[in-house]
């Protein structure tokens, strides 16, 4: 379980971080801008005994006008109660304490954690902070309405997907990530970078690109650009097993622009999905026509329960795909 900050950590922040200690997903400072690669990242941090950009990407947000954009953006209420990750300085979450009624931070540098408690520390703000320090993929979430976020880029994926199946859903989140992941969520069926993460993410939300950010806006500045991008989940979420939509998803998309019966025509995923097809019918009790072989099932499936056989991935926008997967389960073949 996380734990929460307390005085104590004002001690640490004088502190190193112990020699030998392996890196793991890290949440990094109002700032973000790290990449899962050295290249992203870089290493510009040497001799600042303040920023870890090696263990923990950090990348601090130092644009004032950025971080106030970022806020505005989110509507805040007086009402709301706001999720940050990776505070980092505090850049971004002073300014949400001044709107928001409480805000809990997950931080999983205990610098940074001292550093931001000592920001706050004596103000009438502190009362409404929460600091818990952990990795942000292995804790548990409390309740919140809005998720801010200058996202550690090398988390991008599991945190979104961490909001989208937390319960209940938020109102929304702004999260800061790498300009090639951030394009990659708003993709549009046909462009060049739709994808099964596009698909994935959109199936359960909307999501806009809000701005772009330069790596000059971060201290130490990373080696790619940002961006910021608004995710609004659908409420209520679409009644759709996530793992029978990306299983497909997965087979559709390991070569986006091959026809769609080539890519379930091969080997390997037909024998795979004939396996299933069997386990599920022996699981129901079904019992199989002996005459029809699953090559016969397939070819229905696409030439005739849908018209997508000589579609591509590239081209299919959410409702295709979830017409694909329907027409699948009604033939009793399934992905997960």
């Amino acid at each position: 379980m996380p734990r929460a900050v307390s005085d104590k950590l004002i001690s640490i922040h004088s502190a190193a971080a112990k020699p030998g200690q392996s890196s793991r997903s890290a949440t990094n400072g109002s700032g973000s801008g790290s990449s899962s690669s050295k290249d992203a990242s870089g290493s510009s941090n040497a001799g600042n005994p303040i920023f870890n950009t090696d263990r923990f990407g950090q990348h601090i947000l130092k644009n004032p006008l950025v971080a106030q954009h970022i806020v505005d953006r989110a509507a805040l209420k007086p009402t709301d109660t706001v999720l940050e990750v990776g505070p980092g300085t505090g850049n971004l979450t002073v300014r949400i304490l001044e709107k928001a009624k409480k805000t809990t931070v997950v931080e999983m540098d205990p610098r940074m954690a001292a550093e931001l408690h000592k920001r706050v520390a004596g103000t009438p703000e502190r009362k409404k902070l929460d600091i818990v320090l952990g990795d942000f993929c292995k804790v548990d979430l409390p309740y919140f309405d809005v998720c801010i976020s200058n996202t550690p880029y090398q988390i991008s994926s599991p945190i979104v997907f961490k909001l989208l199946s937390h319960r209940p859903l938020p109102r929304c989140a702004i999260l800061m990530f790498q300009r090639e992941f951030a394009l990659r969520l708003v993709a549009r069926p046909g462009s060049s970078l739709w994808c099964r993460l596009s698909a994935n993410v959109q199936l359960y939300s909307k999501v806009d690109h809000v701005m772009k950010v330069s790596r000059n806006s971060f201290r130490p500045p990373p080696q790619v650009e940002s961006s910021v991008v608004r995710i609004v989940p659908l409420n209520p979420p679409p009644n759709v097993e996530f793992e029978e939509f990306d299983g497909m998803n997965r087979v559709l998309f390991s070569r986006r622009n091959r026809m769609v019966r080539a890519s379930f025509e091969a080997k390997g995923v037909r024998e795979m999905l004939e396996q299933n097809w069997r386990t599920v019918a022996s699981q129901r009790g079904t019992v199989l026509d002996k005459g029809e072989t699953f090559d016969d099932l397939l070819r229905k499936v696409l030439n005739e329960d849908t018209d997508y056989a000589e579609k591509r991935a590239a081209q299919m926008d959410v409702d295709d795909l979830l017409r694909l997967l329907a027409a699948f389960h009604r033939r009793g073949v399934h992905f997960a």
